[in-house]
């Protein structure tokens, strides 16, 4: 194995930073990609890689992303939870690689919801 310089050491060190800033912290959005069993058979990891590329591409860093287990429908999956501060939670439903960039650029960079492939808005607890 070659030995590692200090510009090697330095950009390790700036992606560990920054694939931290992503999944903790304080942030004005956080966007949750349930990858349960079944999210992962229907292509979760698809959409977690579609927008953690999005995410890149624009260099947008207040947005945590984060991944759950199951959210209870399982027909309706590949989906995702978007929390903007402030807001009532959104969870999309029968998203696609395309269509989680559209959430991401519409919803989270510009405030409007995807009616489109938006299940529900609100709280999920009950007390």
């Amino acid at each position: 194995m070659p030995r590692l310089s200090i510009d090697d050491l330095k950009k390790i060190r700036e992606e560990a930073k920054r694939t931290l800033t992503l999944r903790s912290g304080e942030a004005r959005a956080k966007v949750t990609v349930h990858m349960g069993t079944c999210g992962i058979a229907a292509g979760a990891r698809d959409i977690m890689g579609a927008l953690l590329k999005e995410i890149e591409d624009k260099k947008v860093t207040d947005v945590i992303v984060t991944t759950s287990g199951c959210a209870g429908l399982c027909s309706r999956e590949p989906m995702a939870t978007v929390e903007i501060a402030g807001q009532s939670p959104v969870k999309y439903v029968d998203l696609k690689p395309a269509v989680m960039v559209k959430v991401f650029n519409d919803h989270v960079l510009g405030g409007k919801i995807v009616t489109d492939y938006a299940l529900a808005s609100g709280c999920e607890t009950t007390g």
